[in-house]
């Protein structure tokens, strides 16, 4: 989608929220930049009440453009492998934009939907990177043309005991109002396990944030998903005070990387588990968090794929039948001959430390089993990510924010071999693979332009593409703006 289109479909479907944010002699209503939105342009004028609400709405929308510059490769989509990063000069575009909605129906019930439409571009076809996708937004079956869908459709029950009071901020898929520190929180339907597992302040929301996806959640965390990111099923929450555990069961596609799910959870499924603990250092606030997942599903791992095919060389990337990333490299093994129900498992963990004001770190590192494919995630089998983001505080621009991050990610010995063999996964595959760790450096800095908009610029560097150090490195330049009502 051009970007002037973006902005014109944009502007149409926030009409409402700017018609309400001007009083009725047609003067604008004194509402702070961190404060315009629909919500509180209502609140100003006595017509909503923002701290207990029983409605709400909110949307956003997001331009993120991207320009790879040319690299040095000793060889791309060798012997016809299909999911080399080409070394050509190459423009990459997403447009995104969400409305959110929120219902209060009874006492601690509440409904979400949130409509999306995307538009995408992406670098060589979405290929040749593993744990270090250069744009978070990048789905894997989207288009140039624009596409609106349903992702998040959800009820969600809170059950409250006696604690401390805490007032929930209105927000986007948040209704506004005073629950308990203690209480008990039931999510059932669509919705991303990313809006309710493995949040971070300065890693998580990288509509605001850097652009790198390996700093979005794990890239080792091979989270049950559709092709947009998107599962069906539930999620308890139990909070106590500064403790908080969480549990989840949720649907993966029918076939990896795809988009239709499947929907026999008593077979078929993602289950994860999160003890989050909310301190004090210093002074100022953190977070640990431990995560782990286990999955069963429908995938092939890398030994039984590659045995498969030295007992009978028939049984190549070209002649399968089943479900395959379609590879015309007849001398290459491929996944579609050993998928069967198999289990894969990971464990990892997640810190987050405000250090002053206006300084705050983050960790995050996870391990995953990589006996077996990559069903729903990023091409890696285990990852660290680490970085600060600060405010601007320091000089004269409290809302702009500055972030510096780093991420590796690793594959197993026998997904490594795999690849050598010529084989292919959802991302990657060069046809051959001089192994070393995928590194990515994420510098981004957003600036505060004027009321609900914002403009970053990025800059990232890229060491070995697919774990693959006979090509790259790579630089990736980014832009984005973004918009919030």
């Amino acid at each position: 989608m051009p970007f002037y289109k973006f902005i014109i479909l944009f502007a149409l479907l926030s009409i409402s929220s700017l018609i309400t944010a001007q009083t009725n002699d047609s003067q604008t209503l004194e509402v702070s930049d961190d404060d315009f939105t629909l919500m509180n342009a209502l609140a100003s004028r006595d017509l909503h009440n923002i701290t207990d609400e029983r409605w709400n709405i909110y949307s956003q929308a997001t331009y993120i453009s991207s320009v790879k510059d040319a690299f040095p490769a000793a060889y791309t989509n060798l012997n016809g492998t299909p999911n080399s990063l080409i070394p050509n000069t190459e423009r990459s575009f997403t447009a995104t934009a969400t409305f959110y909605l929120g219902l209060k129906a009874w006492q601690g019930g509440e409904f979400y939907v949130a409509p999306e439409m995307i538009s995408e571009l992406p670098l060589s076809g979405l290929k040749g990177v593993g744990g270090a996708i250069y744009n978070f937004e990048l789905q894997k079956n989207g288009t140039e043309s624009a596409t609106w869908y349903l992702p998040r459709a959800l009820y969600r029950q809170t059950i409250t005991f006696v604690g401390d009071s805490v007032q929930l901020q209105s927000g986007a898929m948040q209704l506004g109002g005073a629950t308990s520190s203690r209480r008990f929180v039931f999510t059932g339907g669509n919705f991303s396990i990313l809006d309710i597992f493995d949040k971070n302040t300065y890693a998580a929301n990288l509509r605001q944030q850097f652009f790198n996806m390996a700093f979005m959640t794990n890239a080792a965390y091979d989270f049950a998903a559709d092709a947009r990111g998107y599962t069906t099923g539930f999620a308890t929450e139990l909070y106590y005070d500064n403790w908080a555990f969480r549990f989840a069961r949720i649907a993966g596609p029918m076939n990896p990387n795809d988009l239709p799910v499947n929907f026999d959870l008593l077979n078929f499924y993602g289950d994860q588990v999160e003890l989050e603990h909310q301190h004090e250092l210093f002074g100022q606030p953190g977070a640990v968090r431990i995560l782990a997942y286990r999955n069963r599903e429908n995938m092939g791992s890398w030994s039984d794929a590659m045995a498969a095919f030295n007992a009978d060389p028939a049984k190549n990337a070209t002649t399968c039948s089943g479900f395959s990333y379609e590879s015309p490299n007849a001398t290459a093994p491929d996944l579609c001959w050993a998928r069967k129900p198999n289990i894969k498992m990971g464990i990892g963990i997640n810190i987050e430390q405000k250090v002053t004001e206006d300084l705050g770190l983050f960790f995050r590192g996870m391990v995953s089993d990589g006996k077996t494919e990559v069903y729903s995630y990023t091409s890696s089998d285990q990852s660290i990510s680490l970085g600060a983001a600060l405010k601007g505080l320091r000089w004269g621009r409290s809302k702009d924010s500055f972030g510096v991050g780093y991420a590796a990610s690793w594959i197993s010995k026998e997904h490594a071999a795999y690849l050598d063999m010529g084989g292919v996964d959802g991302f990657i595959g060069d046809g051959k693979i001089n192994y070393h760790p995928e590194q990515v450096v994420d510098i981004y800095y957003q600036c505060h332009v004027f009321q609900s908009t914002w403009l970053s610029l990025d800059y990232q560097h890229l060491a070995n593409p697919a774990y693959n150090s006979d090509r790259g490195p790579v630089n990736i330049y980014g832009g984005r703006v973004h918009f919030e009502f």
